[in-house]
């Protein structure tokens, strides 16, 4: 399953089903046939570049934390047990604007779940995936 997780040099894999981006952790709960559900952990102040896809939706479930989303421009702030839907083709991003780290569940759903349905959009106030203030 790791060999299937595309890298890059900042990233750090823990284990076959983890990854160590800069702002956080991913764990692969399961993959299955048109979905997969992660366990994402955002570093407080941190945040996940503006993306986009064309072939699957998300939904995000905060378990901790205060998770700050981004939809086509428009910002809402969801805390524990509080969840929101990401329909295809929403430009969205997920900030960490507390202390302490964001936890959620994504489930990602579609026909075609492939990293290449990731474009992402340049963030104007990102070092490294830190919010500059």
């Amino acid at each position: 399953m790791g060999n299937n997780l595309n890298s890059n040099s900042q990233e750090l894999f823990e284990s076959e089903y983890t990854r160590t981006p800069p702002w956080g952790t991913v764990t692969l709960l399961e993959d299955g046939k048109n979905y997969r559900i992660h366990k994402i952990t955002l570093k407080p102040g941190h945040h996940i570049s503006t993306q986009m896809h064309y072939h699957r939706s998300e939904h995000w479930i905060v378990v901790a934390g205060t998770a700050k989303v981004i939809f086509n421009g428009e910002e809402r702030l969801l805390m524990p047990k509080q969840s929101t839907y990401v329909p295809m083709n929403t430009r969205h991003r997920v900030e960490n604007p507390g202390v302490v780290p964001l936890v959620m569940i994504e489930v990602q759903n579609g026909e075609y779940l492939g990293d290449d349905d990731i474009i992402r959009f340049p963030d104007e106030d990102e070092v490294g995936g830190r919010i500059q203030n």
